[in-house]
């Protein structure tokens, strides 16, 4: 399962309701942060979360609204020894300006925590076992700009009916099988095929920051559970859209439309609409959408 915290859903200009883009997702354990703007730290704490944990952090770009609030989280994780170490994964480009940044702060190579820093590439940024993340490359303004893949593995269970029927008593023998082994009851051999269902239960959830196009993405994006993407503009608004390097809330809810998504959460909301109307756009073309508004809680 994934848990997500919406900590900020704002676009560029913050708002009262709305602060900075980032995104919490917890997973097997394991919490970090899909960006970090600014007042993120006190995200945290107004929501609940706090920084129990919180050991990584995955960067879409490097646009100051999606990064000015790592200095501050960094400053509070280390007075309060919350954090051993922190893994900032970002584009080549994207590391460079944040570690200028800290750099600028309290000297090169210097922090308030260990630090480490990973570039992207595209593919596999790390395998926990019970989840694994990837990412892709995103087009947005000349950054070096991903998105994110989470995904838990499908689970074969074993059938109650047939260990019944073979006879399999309770307890660790039939723990054994689970894992993939065949045991032996009396003179038959038990396989596991024998007793395990089909696969199921696998999460798939992506997140995507700003972006200017969803061309190249859909292989990606196919059959999600749930995609977290921009929706800044209102179709009314393409040509600025364009301009700025975003999307209209059409043609987020129109890629999700074709890719197979079973839900859609549109972030990143500029201060000019009203949410209804934003999601009366998206929602025409992909009824299963809705906004996202901080502090919301979802969970996959």
């Amino acid at each position: 399962m994934f848990a997500l915290t919406f900590l900020g859903t704002s676009a560029s200009v913050p708002s009262a309701e709305r602060n900075h883009p980032a995104l919490l997702v917890e997973a097997a354990g394991q919490r970090m942060l899909v960006d970090c703007g600014e007042g993120t730290q006190r995200q945290l704490l107004r929501s609940g979360a706090g920084f129990r944990r919180l050991d990584r952090v995955l960067l879409t770009h490097a646009h100051l609204d999606h990064v000015l609030g790592i200095p501050g989280l960094f400053s509070t994780l280390g007075l309060r020894r919350s954090a051993d170490a922190m893994t900032i994964h970002g584009g080549p480009g994207t590391l460079d300006i944040v570690i200028r940044m800290l750099a600028g702060l309290w000297g090169a190579g210097r922090a308030p925590i260990p630090v480490e820093f990973a570039a992207l590439s595209e593919g596999q940024v790390i395998d926990a076992g019970d989840f694994t993340i990837t990412c892709f490359p995103v087009r947005h303004r000349h950054t070096d700009s991903f998105g994110f893949v989470f995904q838990s593995p499908a689970r074969r269970h074993l059938l109650s009916e047939r260990l019944s029927a073979l006879g399999v008593p309770d307890g660790p023998i039939r723990g054994g099988l689970a894992a993939g082994r065949a045991i032996v009851i009396g003179d038959r051999t038990i396989d596991p095929e024998d007793v395990l269902g089909p696969p199921s239960g696998g999460k798939r959830l992506v997140v995507i920051g700003d972006t200017e196009t969803t061309e190249g993405l859909a292989q990606h994006v196919a059959d999600a559970d749930l995609l977290v993407i921009e929706a800044t503009f209102l179709d009314r608004d393409a040509s600025i859209a364009r301009d700025y390097g975003h999307l209209t809330a059409a043609e987020a809810a129109s890629f999700a439309a074709a890719s197979n998504v079973k839900q859609l959460v549109l972030t990143h909301m500029s201060g000019r609409y009203e949410d209804e109307e934003v999601l009366a756009e998206a929602a025409r073309i992909f009824p299963n959408s809705r906004i996202a508004a901080d502090f919301d809680h979802i969970a996959i």
